[in-house]
C-alpha cells in the first residue's frame, strides 16, 4: 500500500471495537474467576464477599472509562497515557508510563492466549500435553495477520469478537430466565467441598480485609486495555475524538454487563474453583495433573444442557477464540506506542517505520518474539503470568489521571468562558476521583501481588525506563556530533586523495577494481598485495610487469602470515605521514547467488572492511565482480569477447586515459 493510502485504513466504530476493546471485553471471561480464586483460600467461607469485591471492581471501571473519555477529547492525537503525561508530568514521568505499558502490552498477549488456551483444554482435555505448542502458534498467527495492516486485521477479528458477545449475552440471559422459573444453574463443581489453606477459615479484621483487597486486586484484571483507545485516536475516522469517546463507551457498559452476569451466574451455580485440583474433595483423576473446567466452561455446560451440548461448544469455542484475539489490543496499542517513543528517539528509529501494508512492522515482530519466549518460559501458565499483569496499567492509569488534572487547571488559569471553565471544572472533578481511585488499587496490587511475582514486572519496567534513557542520550550525543556549526569549516576538502587498490591475484575483478579506481582520478594511486606466500607474490610481480600495468604495485611483508594487519598498518602510516590527505581503499568484492557461496569468498574483505572504517579519513569503496551464480544483469561475463567499457581494465592498449602519478618515494 502505497503512503498516500494511510487514509483508507481509517476505521469505523464497528470494526475499532474489536480492535481496540477485545482485551478488556475478553478480560470478563476469568476477571470472575481469579476472584474465585483468591476467595477459595478459605473454602467456601469467603465466597460471600464476590459480589462486594464485584461491585469495587464495577465502580472502578465506570471511572476508568470516564476518565479516558477526557483524555480522547483533550489529546486527539493519539499516545494515549504517554502523551497526557509527558506534557503535563513531564518527559521523566512520561516515560515510566511509556515503560509500565510497554510490559503491560506484553503481559496481555501472554495471559490472553494462555487464558485462551485453558478454555480450549477445558473443551478437549486431551490437547493438554499441547498447550504451549499452542500458545506459541496463536501468537505466531496474530503477528501474521497484523503484518497485513490494521483495517485487515479488523474484518478477520471483528466477527469473533462480536460472536463472544453474543454467547455470553445468550448464556447470562438463559441463566437468569432460568433462575426466574426456579431452575437455577448447578456448576460440575458444587459437589466438591473445599479444603481451606488458612486453617479452617478463620481469617478475621487486618487479614480478612487483606484477603479482600488480593481479590479486588485480581479482579481488576477486568480494566486492562481500556487505555488502548485513546492510545489509538489516529486510527479512528473523522470526527476522531467523538467516534473514540464513543467506542469507550459501548466498550464499557458491555463489559460491565457481561461481568456482572458471569459474576452472578458463578455464585448462583456455586462454582469452585481453585489454585490447587487437590483442594476438591472428591475431585476425579489425578487431582496433581488434571486441569479444571473454567468458570465460562462451567457456567455453559450447567445453563446449556451439559458439556457436550452444541451450545457449550459454541460457548467455548467463541471465549477461546476471543481470548486468543484479545491480544491484538496489544498488537496494536504496543506498535502505536513504539512508533511514538522511536519518533522521540526513545526507541530505535526502526519501530517509526511502517511496513508494506502500512502497519509498524517492526513492533509487530518485537512483540511477538518477546511473548514467545515468554510463553515457553512459563509453559503458557496463567495462574504463573496473572501475578506479572495490570501492575503496568495501573501506573499509566494513576498518572495520566494526575496529569488530566493538571491539564484542566492549565485550561481554567486561561479561560474566562463561563460554559467552557464549568465543563473544565466537571472533568477535573473526574479525572481527580479517577486518580486517587486508581493510586489506591495501585497500592493494593503492590502489596498483594509483588512477592508472588508482580516485583518482575516492576523489575522489566525499570530496564525498558533505563534503556530508553540510554536509547533517547545516544540520539542526542550523535544529533550533537553531527550538527553544523561552520558550513566552510566542516565542508573542507582533503589536501590529496591517496587511492589504494587491495590486490590479491591479477585476475578480471582486480582489473576492474584498478580501472574504477583510475575513474577517481587520485592524486596519487597504487595497487598493494601482501605477501603471505613468496611463490604466489613472485607470480604476481611477474605479471604485472608482462602486462606493463602502469599502476605501480606495492607489497606489503607479512612474517606472520597475516593480511588484516599489515594492510590496515599501512594505511594508518598513509594517514600519519599525510594527516589532511584522504584514503580511498579500493576492495574487489565477489557477488554470488547461493548463500552458501558466502562462506567461500569475500570473508578477509569482510574483515579488512570492518577494520578500516574505524580509521579516521579513509574511504572503504567496495568493486564488485557478479559471478555465474549471482543473478543475471549486465557485467563483464556475461559481455562478448572485446567489449570493453571506459576505464576497464588497466592494460596497454585499451585506450586508457593519461596513468596517474605514482606516489611519491620517501
Amino acid at each position: 500500500m502505497r503512503s498516500e493510502e494511510l487514509g483508507e485504513t481509517l476505521l469505523p466504530k464497528r470494526l475499532a471495537l474489536p480492535i481496540f476493546a477485545s482485551d478488556p471485553l475478553s478480560s470478563v471471561a476469568y476477571a470472575t474467576e481469579e476472584i474465585l480464586l483468591v476467595l477459595t483460600v478459605g473454602g467456601t467461607a469467603f465466597l460471600y464477599l464476590t459480589p462486594w469485591v464485584a461491585l469495587g471492581v464495577v465502580a472502578l471501571m465506570a471511572v476508568v472509562v470516564l476518565s479516558y473519555r477526557q483524555v480522547v477529547h483533550a489529546y486527539p492525537g493519539g499516545g494515549g497515557s504517554y502523551e497526557v503525561v509527558t506534557r503535563n508530568l513531564g518527559a521523566k514521568a512520561g516515560l515510566v508510563v511509556a515503560a509500565s505499558l510497554m510490559v503491560d502490552y506484553v503481559m496481555t498477549v501472554a495471559v490472553s492466549v494462555a487464558s485462551g488456551v485453558d478454555n480450549i483444554i477445558s473443551a478437549f482435555p486431551g490437547l493438554g500435553d499441547y498447550r504451549v505448542v499452542m500458545a506459541c502458534g496463536f501468537v505466531a498467527i496474530l503477528a501474521a495477520m497484523n503484518l497485513r495492516g490494521v483495517r485487515e486485521s479488523g474484518k478477520a477479528f471483528a466477527a469473533p469478537t462480536y460472536l463472544f458477545i453474543f454467547g455470553i449475552l445468550l448464556m447470562v440471559i438463559t441463566g437468569f430466565v432460568k433462575m426466574a422459573f426456579g431452575h437455577a444453574p448447578v456448576a460440575s463443581s458444587a459437589k466438591y467441598a473445599i479444603i481451606p489453606t488458612d486453617h479452617n477459615g478463620t481469617l478475621a479484621g487486618v487479614a480478612l480485609i487483606m484477603l479482600g483487597l488480593k481479590a479486588f486486586a485480581s479482579g481488576c484484571t477486568a480494566l486492562t486495555g481500556v487505555e488502548a483507545i485513546s492510545n489509538g485516536v489516529p486510527a479512528f475516522r473523522a470526527p476522531k475524538s467523538k467516534n473514540a469517546a464513543t467506542t469507550m463507551s459501548w466498550m464499557g457498559i458491555t463489559a460491565v454487563v457481561m461481568f456482572i452476569g458471569i459474576t452472578v451466574l458463578a455464585l448462583v451455580a456455586k462454582v469452585h474453583k481453585t489454585n490447587d485440583s487437590c483442594q476438591l474433595v472428591g475431585y476425579p483423576g489425578d487431582c496433581h495433573t488434571a486441569s479444571q473446567p473454567t468458570v465460562i466452561a462451567q457456567l455453559a455446560s450447567s445453563i446449556f444442557g451439559g458439556d457436550h451440548s452444541p451450545l457449550f461448544y459454541f460457548i467455548q469455542a467463541a471465549t477461546a477464540l476471543v481470548l486468543i484475539l484479545a491480544a491484538n489490543t496489544a498488537f496494536n496499542g504496543f506498535p502505536l506506542l513504539g512508533s511514538i517513543l522511536a519518533q522521540h528517539r526513545y526507541l530505535p528509529r526502526q519501530f517509526h517505520t511502517r511496513g508494506d501494508r502500512l502497519a509498524f512492522s517492526n513492533g509487530i515482530i518485537a512483540l511477538a518474539a518477546v511473548n514467545i519466549l515468554l510463553l515457553w518460559f512459563y509453559k503458557a501458565n496463567v495462574d504463573n503470568l496473572i501475578h506479572l499483569y495490570i501492575l503496568g496499567v495501573f501506573t499509566s492509569f494513576t498518572l495520566s489521571q494526575i496529569g488530566m488534572v493538571r491539564h484542566w487547571n492549565e485550561v481554567l488559569r486561561g479561560e474566562s468562558d463561563p460554559k467552557v471553565r464549568a465543563g473544565a471544572q466537571r472533568s477535573r472533578v473526574i479525572n481527580a476521583f479517577g486518580a486517587c481511585t486508581t493510586g489506591l488499587v495501585f497500592v493494593i496490587v503492590m502489596a498483594t501481588k509483588f512477592l508472588e511475582g508482580a516485583w518482575l514486572a516492576v523489575l522489566a519496567a525499570i530496564v525498558l525506563f533505563v534503556m530508553m534513557r540510554g536509547i533517547r542520550k545516544h540520539y542526542d550525543s550523535v544529533s550533537e556530533e553531527l550538527a553544523v556549526e561552520d558550513p566552510r569549516a566542516d565542508s573542507v576538502r582533503p589536501s590529496r586523495v591517496h587511492g589504494i587498490v587491495l590486490v590479491s591475484k591479477l585476475h578480471k575483478p582486480t582489473l576492474r577494481a584498478l580501472g574504477y579506481a583510475e575513474a577517481f582520478r587520485p592524486d596519487l594511486l597504487e595497487a598493494v598485495t601482501v605477501a603471505v606466500e613468496k611463490e604466489d607474490t613472485e607470480e604476481l610481480k611477474a605479471q604485472w610487469e608482462q602486462y606493463d600495468l602502469r599502476v605501480p604495485l606495492k607489497v606489503l611483508d607479512s612474517p606472520y602470515r597475516e593480511i588484516t594487519k599489515p594492510v590496515v598498518a599501512y594505511v594508518r602510516s598513509v594517514r600519519r605521514n599525510s594527516p589532511r590527505d584522504a584514503v580511498a581503499v579500493f576492495i574487489p568484492e565477489y557477488v554470488v547467488g547461493h548463500w552458501w557461496e558466502h562462506f567461500l569468498h569475500n570473508q578477509s574483505a569482510l574483515w579488512l572492511k570492518s577494520r578500516l572504517l574505524f580509521t579516521p579519513g579513509v574511504m572503504v569503496i567496495s568493486v564488485p565482480w557478479q559471478l555465474s551464480s549471482a543473478p543475471k544483469g549486465d557485467h563483464p561475463a556475461r559481455r562478448g569477447p572485446g567489449s570493453v567499457r571506459r576505464g576497464e581494465p588497466l592494460v596497454e592498449g585499451t585506450g586508457r586515459r593519461e596513468p596517474i602519478a605514482a606516489p611519491e618515494r620517501s
